[in-house]
């Protein structure tokens, strides 16, 4: 029997989660189909219900839907329940949605495991304040960080979504277009949508400091327009988000399959074969 997964999102042409979930399946020797679908705001919610109504196993939900996607669950772990927004979706046997969020994971797996980069004790500073964000701050805070500063557009986003987690650890919050920093971030982590339009989120180069490393959650064949302002202005190291795609798909992959993946293979796999 082949199980059918699927990637949502707008844009989704570029996404090579579908490779990447057949080279996990191909560990296993199972066999899986994955797509790409396309969907829009208006016609996310209809295009979901309708996949799964369709005999669907699971999916991944990328931006803009994954807090649309949060709604559309009828249970959540943990980890998407803290965040309000889902990237995994599993179909229970009483065919219920099961949302998850593998984010976070993903990415503190690729920063500390893969590339040996410190959170803990570490001043972290993060652009955004949308579902990529609330996906990542979790994991981040489960790290022990000396501080977290939100950097957003619109503060008041930004201030919300710190209100959200200040259970767990107070956020700093500050304003892209007036940006004022109590510490020079050891991370300085990209989780907008900029560099999908080749845009840089932060005009402001004095936020880095000689001992900056910066990681964007987006990734290309080339530097994305985020790295090459980082890596002109004098980060100490420029991270895309290879590893974390590849980390976050092993955790979905884990939840609708039981299985987990090895992931070293399949990152240098997508470093060399990113653009084609």
């Amino acid at each position: 029997m082949t199980d059918k997964f699927a990637i949502f999102g707008n844009p989704v042409a570029q996404s090579k989660s579908p490779p990447i979930h057949q080279q996990f399946a191909e560990q296993f020797g199972l066999q899986i189909e994955y797509s790409r679908i396309f969907s829009t705001d208006e016609q996310f919610v209809d295009d979901l219900k309708r996949f799964f109504t369709d005999g669907a196993a699971g999916c991944n939900v990328t931006a803009p839907f994954k807090e649309q996607a949060f709604q559309c669950c009828d249970k959540l772990t943990e980890k998407a329940a803290r965040a309000r927004a889902v990237n995994t979706v599993f179909k229970n046997p009483d065919n219920t949605l099961l949302g998850h969020n593998s984010d976070g994971v993903g990415l503190v797996t690729d920063i500390v495991n893969n590339k040996q980069v410190t959170i803990g004790n570490r001043h972290i500073m993060i652009l955004g304040a949308g579902g990529a964000t609330r996906g990542i701050l979790e994991p981040i805070i489960a790290e022990h960080p000396a501080s977290i500063t939100l950097v957003n557009r619109t503060v008041a986003r930004a201030e919300s979504l710190a209100a959200e987690f200040a259970d767990l650890y107070t956020i700093q919050v500050t304003s892209t277009t007036q940006p004022e920093y109590v510490q020079t971030p050891d991370l300085l982590i990209n989780a907008t949508s900029a560099s999908l339009s080749a845009n840089v989120p932060l005009e402001d180069t004095g936020v880095l400091g000689a001992n900056t490393a910066c990681y964007d959650l987006s990734y290309a064949e080339q530097p994305t327009s985020f790295l090459q302002w980082a890596n002109a202005h004098g980060a100490s190291q420029c991270i895309d988000g290879k590893g974390m795609l590849v980390e976050q798909a092993a955790n979905s992959f884990f939840v609708w399959t039981g299985h987990t993946p090895e992931t070293t293979g399949v990152i240098r796999w997508l470093e060399q074969n990113c653009g084609k």
